[in-house]
């Protein structure tokens, strides 16, 4: 549909935090009441926060654990730096950051040990080896792999508007979508979302909820941007009980009801033939994978 193909950032939504631009990056099941029980990870950049964003999602790849990111971006002074540990105290954090300014840094690392906060240096000693390699003293000037760039503010503009169009909200606006995405309950709608809004693309997601017709704006929109998520049943039926054995409710309900799930799954895909969208299997692949093939077919 010839949107620009965005380099890799991450926001989810942006608000003011500690006097520094703070986005929040769920991958994780929205977790309402229960939200203080999972993990967190604050991301501190003297950029867009991209370089740590991503290293982060890849490392929490390797676990099976919820979790929630923060990003701290235009990091620039140590007092920028001493408004994020006390945040970051307060909720058990670990603090993975990104900066080149060495009084920057060097404040993060001494008011997170005085606060008994855990910290994960991506820059530092890979500057220190690289200088040591070439001989070269390095320049210590934050941003210079990520300025702010038309593509970077498209980036935040398509993230807002997943987050506004995140599990059906405001189906009026719908239609300004670059792609939608559905399916029934826990097939990674809201994090597959997320991860295409910070590729740039304006993506909404909207759940197909049992003996509930799909919101008429979803059948309206061009069926070559929506794309319906499908997921093996017993996978399916594996994640849903994890969910409510995590919220403290019982697994013996519908929701995990072996035939209501399997007449959920072959409902979404009547719909989605009827409607002639595109369908992705979500079964055992990360969002980065699945995200890869929807942009595939968006070409």
């Amino acid at each position: 549909m010839g949107r620009r193909k965005c380099r890799p950032a991450r926001a989810e939504s942006t608000e003011r935090g500690a006097g520094t631009a703070l986005t929040r990056t769920g991958y994780a099941p929205r977790m309402g009441s229960h939200e203080e029980s999972m993990s967190q990870v604050f991301v501190v950049s003297d950029g867009t926060g991209e370089t740590g964003a991503a290293a982060v999602r890849a490392a929490m790849a390797q676990f099976q654990s919820r979790w929630r990111m923060r990003i701290f971006g235009e990091v620039r002074s140590p007092q920028d730096a001493r408004r994020v540990i006390p945040l970051a105290s307060e909720v058990g954090a670990l603090v993975v950051f990104s900066l080149v300014d060495k009084r920057t840094a060097d404040t993060i690392l001494q008011e997170a040990q005085q606060a008994g906060v855990a910290t994960v240096d991506l820059l530092g000693p890979v500057i220190s080896k690289v200088a040591q390699h070439l001989h070269a003293e390095p320049r210590h000037e934050p941003g210079l792999l990520h300025g702010f760039s038309d593509e970077y503010f498209e980036r935040v503009e398509a993230v807002e508007f997943a987050v506004q169009h995140d599990d059906g909200a405001n189906p009026h606006t719908l239609h300004q979508a670059d792609l939608v995405l559905t399916g029934v309950s826990r097939t990674s709608k809201t994090p597959l979302s997320m991860y295409l809004a910070q590729r740039g693309y304006k993506t909404g997601n909207v759940p197909l909820i049992p003996g509930l017709q799909a919101p008429q704006q979803l059948l309206e929109i061009d069926p070559k941007k929506v794309f319906g998520l499908v997921i093996e049943a017993d996978t399916l039926m594996r994640v849903r009980q994890e969910r409510l054995a995590t919220l403290g409710q019982s697994p013996n309900t519908g929701y995990t009801n072996t035939e209501l799930v399997l007449a959920e799954l072959a409902n979404a895909r009547r719909l989605f033939r009827m409607q002639g969208w595109r369908t992705i299997d979500v079964t055992g692949r990360a969002v980065e994978e699945n995200a890869s093939r929807i942009l595939e077919f968006l070409g």
